[in-house]
């Protein structure tokens, strides 16, 4: 069965589409996801000062950060001029979307694109009244003038874990979760970032399939099967005249700098500008394959928001030691706010107009 999987870029003038089974899709001339970072006294979009409400993980200045030219890079997609790219509106994006709702689904780095947007989006409105709320594992950011719920739902896995009598077990096959998922207007999934994790860090004891249950497996093989689940998922409760899905993306991180010819480096700290050029030295990491091939399965409408590559080539926007952790932690993983996050932001902005 083909799988429709088509980036819709509606602007003033334009119409930006890409439909699954062709290689690489189309919209040739206006590519929103390649491209390069070029310096712009006009950003950043806001000043994360202005969002008391950023957590500390990502308020890399208030950490003390000292250089700021991290925040003023601009993405420049190839082949796209200003009517095909438009800059962010906050106030457009709140007025399109009354009365809806909004919900980030995934580990920390979709709480890291959930802050920037409200962020982004109450720095548009700074006098407009909202509300933050917290009830379990999903947040919920209101902008009460205009109805609309942003909301992020801890999911590290998409799949459940769940404690039984061997212990912790991460089911690859069962999405019991999903029920919060059910009525939204806007989900935007990703997962990955805890697919590596082992020892202490781990959250689960073992993992099951069926009525296999083993203690470890290849964890792309386990990624794969998670997110064949959630594509089952998706064919089976979305509706695309009510729903509109966004897969996130792999967000890289930054800790060898043989990746970026830069051998000497061990980790993200010190590094202050782009990879120069389109091209991130270090290749395209394998799960973001693994993720392509999961999505070309699905029936229904879904846009990935391919931000692997226009987010490798910014080694120099992670928090390093001006993160959670400080100068005993090392985070090149996540991202300062303002930073790049922002982008990805900017990018589903053109997405939805």
């Amino acid at each position: 069965m083909g799988f429709l999987f088509h980036y819709n870029l509606f602007t003033f003038l334009a119409l930006f589409s890409i439909i699954i089974g062709k290689a690489n899709g189309g919209g040739r001339d206006c590519d929103l996801f390649t491209g390069s970072w070029i310096m712009d006294p006009s950003y950043p979009l806001y000043h994360a000062s202005t969002c008391p409400f950023i957590e500390r993980e990502f308020s890399c200045q208030k950490n003390g950060r000292p250089e700021l030219d991290y925040t003023m890079y601009r993405w420049k997609p190839l082949g796209c001029n200003l009517t095909r790219f438009v800059r962010f509106n906050g106030e457009a994006f709140l007025e399109k979307h009354r009365g809806k709702s909004i919900m980030f689904v995934g580990d920390s780095l979709s709480r890291n694109q959930w802050q920037s947007l409200t962020c982004m989006l109450h720095s548009s409105v700074p006098n407009s009244k909202y509300n933050l709320t917290r009830a379990g594992d999903v947040s919920t950011f209101t902008f009460t003038d205009h109805g609309v719920k942003v909301m992020l739902d801890r999911n590290v896995y998409l799949v459940d874990v769940v404690r039984e009598k061997i212990g912790r077990v991460l089911k690859l096959d069962s999405i019991e979760g999903s029920k919060l998922w059910k009525g939204v207007d806007m989900l935007i999934f990703n997962t990955w970032h805890w697919w590596n994790r082992r020892g202490s860090s781990q959250p689960w004891d073992y993992i099951k399939m069926g009525n296999e249950i083993k203690k470890d497996m290849d964890r792309l093989l386990a990624f794969e099967a998670a997110l064949t689940t959630w594509a089952g998922w998706v064919d089976s409760n979305i509706d695309p005249k009510k729903t509109r899905v966004f897969f996130q993306g792999i967000s890289p991180s930054h800790y060898n700098g043989s990746e970026w010819n830069k051998p000497s480096a061990k980790s993200c700290v010190r590094e202050a500008k782009p990879v120069v050029g389109s091209t991130y030295p270090g290749g395209i990491p394998q799960s973001l394959f693994v993720l392509k091939k999961a999505l070309r399965k699905i029936s229904k409408t879904v846009t990935l928001l391919d931000i692997t590559n226009l987010s490798l080539l910014r080694k120099d926007g992670h928090p390093s030691i001006y993160g959670l952790g400080g100068r005993t932690a090392m985070d090149c993983s996540h991202w300062c706010l303002e930073g790049v996050p922002d982008t990805w932001n900017e990018i589903l902005y053109n997405l939805i107009l």
